[in-house]
């Protein structure tokens, strides 16, 4: 049941939002074993003119960049997997948008399972049922 708030750089694109969609779903299935059916991805898209990264704005750089956090319940995956996670993310947003500027983000948040839930039930309570 992970939510995904995800920012990338540049115009609105259909082909560009559904590819992210698919990078995330895959990985988030594949390496945190989170079932694709309650992963949710929210995509926002910032002009290249107000994204800066180290006070220059990235259209003077000709870069591109992302950034997203994912919350997953804490204790659900280990260090190796969240690093691997991480790892193939970011190698797929360089392959989704190209030219991409090493200061692009990725937070993975680890959440208490008392503090989070959707349905109107908490992890916890999941857990315990």
């Amino acid at each position: 049941m992970p939510i995904l708030n995800v920012k990338v750089s540049g115009q609105k694109n259909i082909a560009t939002t559904k590819a992210i969609n698919e990078l995330l779903l895959d990985l988030t299935h594949r390496i945190l074993g989170k079932k694709k059916e309650v992963t949710a991805i929210a995509i926002e898209y910032v002009d290249t003119d107000c994204w800066f990264v180290g006070g220059k704005l990235l259209s003077e750089q000709g870069k591109n960049s992302f950034y997203f956090d994912i919350k997953i319940t804490d204790e659900t995956n280990t260090k190796d997997e969240k690093a691997q996670y991480i790892k193939e993310a970011f190698e797929g947003f360089e392959g989704i948008l190209g030219n991409l500027h090493e200061e692009s983000y990725i937070y993975v948040q680890d959440v208490r399972a008392a503090s989070y839930g959707y349905g109107g039930k908490t992890q916890e309570y999941r857990y315990h049922q």
